[in-house]
């Protein structure tokens, strides 16, 4: 039915508009306490050059041959004939860390968060779209080399225990790039598993863009979920000596394989796999309370992967996911029914001493996510009749992220780069030794280590890395040799992507 209004009732009506709009001008902003919390002027953080340097950060971990357009030039070529052990071509991919091995169990999480990260919040990026497309291709790309053979993958470049022998710049690596692989004999269903939510992943992130590359992608991801299920075991079992203790498989495989499975579902809406995960769910942990997420503990993503097919698309068959999400989401909300997170006295989320920072990052993105469907759906979390909003799962997910960027009692931005303080001694081989431009001549795998031991700072920055941060008290030594605090990686980055892209968009900074 249409509504109509008399002149004199119009005329009261922009009258009342006009009041309005003054209100909400320059008295609400002068008077109102809380105003940063309502207007995008007033964010503490500049989210969207975190978001850019976030992204940046992926281009200082290249291996292989560097484009034109490589952004941090102090990195040159590296690793030109990785593969050449085996006859394959490896090069390209992502040294994960501070070292120079490719460790494929690792890149392939990181290639998955960085899809996820464009599938959820890519329409908000603007002009950090296209830088964060490239970071995933630099990864896909590396992945469909080292699964280009049926039934087997080439899971790591590089011998690491030899390669942390020595302190070397990338460019100079003379360490043996040894190639390890998993096959039907030595089979490794959880770095095949992983690298099958990748494929599926990136294959929605170039749907549109890149419908024949996406259809590549899809292609073999289905190919390689199939040898990650039918041939089953951890790759650590195999491959011991080689990938422990530096990406062992702690949590086992079934985790890869429900998560595997949940992203070829919403990637190729293939029917086979919902009834994968309906019949496999349980078997495959799908209620169990590990409150993880990270390179190797996948549970709670899929759970909240999961959550959204039953809340956004209504598939009933899933609904306890919505539940087991619920259930994560609980453990994080300090004081609610059911929780169990730790945070530290300035109110960071600790998981552990080694490489913390991943799991803040991580949990802030799925935070996030859980929010957007949980809105969509126009549903709340659960904890115990406690009833938590999408809201305040934003303002945690807020919390994590501005603490992480400088709000924190050291007052110490935890990404390079960003703020007026960050830390200066990374733990970074091309970080922290004099650039191949400033010294052409070869640093040898034993002098190296009198730069790591130097109190100097790193000369050259890796602008974006996010390192591992400080330990339960809030205590950062900024000491290069103290790899769990002070060493950045890809899975770091990833879901942080994401996540600063919400906070940006939604403080109308992109």
């Amino acid at each position: 039915m249409g509504l109509s209004l008399s002149p004199l009732a119009l005329i009261v009506l922009l009258a009342c508009l006009t009041a309005l709009h003054q209100c909400n001008g320059n008295p609400f902003r002068r008077n109102n306490p809380f105003r940063h919390h309502h207007h995008p002027r007033f964010a503490k953080h500049n989210y969207r050059d975190a978001l850019t340097k976030s992204i940046m950060f992926f281009e200082g971990q290249r291996s292989g041959r560097l484009p034109s357009n490589q952004r941090i030039t102090w990195r040159r070529d590296s690793g030109l004939s990785d593969g050449a052990a085996m006859h394959v071509d490896l090069v390209g991919g992502y040294y994960d860390a501070g070292d120079n091995v490719k460790f494929g169990f690792p890149m392939a999480f990181t290639t998955t968060m960085l899809s996820w990260s464009v599938i959820e919040f890519g329409g908000l990026m603007k002009g950090e779209l296209q830088n964060a497309k490239q970071a995933i291709r630099w990864a896909t790309d590396y992945l469909l080399k080292a699964t280009a053979h049926p039934d087997t993958i080439y899971v790591q470049v590089g011998d690491a225990k030899q390669d942390h022998s020595c302190w070397e710049r990338p460019e100079d690596m003379d360490t043996p790039r040894s190639v390890f692989k998993i096959d039907k004999n030595s089979p490794g269903s959880d770095v095949a598993g992983e690298t099958a939510a990748a494929l599926a992943a990136a294959s929605l992130v170039f749907r549109r863009s890149d419908p024949t590359y996406s259809k590549l992608l899809a292609r073999r991801s289905i190919r390689v979920f199939q040898f990650a299920d039918k041939y089953r075991g951890p790759y650590s079992n195999g491959l011991k000596k080689v990938v422990c203790p530096f990406y062992c498989s702690y949590s086992g495989y079934q985790d890869e394989l429900l998560w595997g499975a949940a992203w070829l579902h919403r990637a190729t809406r293939n029917p086979t796999y919902l009834n994968y995960i309906q019949v496999n769910g349980q078997i495959l942990g799908a209620a169990e309370f590990d409150n993880t997420f990270g390179w190797d503990n996948k549970h709670v993503g899929a759970r909240i992967l999961l959550s959204k097919a039953f809340l956004v698309q209504r598939l009933k068959s899933l609904h306890d996911y919505k539940g087991h999400a619920d259930n994560f989401i609980c453990s994080l909300i300090p004081g609610a029914p059911f929780s169990s997170a730790q945070y530290t006295p300035g109110g960071l989320l600790f998981k552990m001493s080694d490489s913390n920072m991943q799991y803040v990052t991580s949990t802030s993105f799925l935070l996030l996510t859980y929010a957007k469907y949980l809105t969509s759906a126009h549903q709340v979390v659960n904890c115990g009749g406690t009833r938590v909003t999408p809201k305040r799962l934003r303002t945690i997910a807020k919390k994590q992220v501005d603490y992480l960027l400088g709000d924190n009692p050291l007052k110490m931005s935890y990404m390079v780069g960003y703020g007026p303080r960050y830390p200066q001694r990374i733990h970074h081989r091309g970080s922290s030794l004099p650039s191949v431009a400033n010294h052409p001549a070869k640093i040898q795998c034993s002098a190296g280590f009198n730069f790591m031991k130097s109190q100097s700072p790193n000369p050259n920055i890796l602008v974006g890395a996010v390192i591992g941060g400080p330990d339960q008290k809030d205590r950062f030594p900024d000491q290069r040799s103290d790899y769990e605090q002070s060493e950045p990686a890809t899975y770091i980055n990833a879901p942080l992507v994401g996540a600063l892209t919400y906070l940006a968009h939604s403080f109308g900074q992109l």
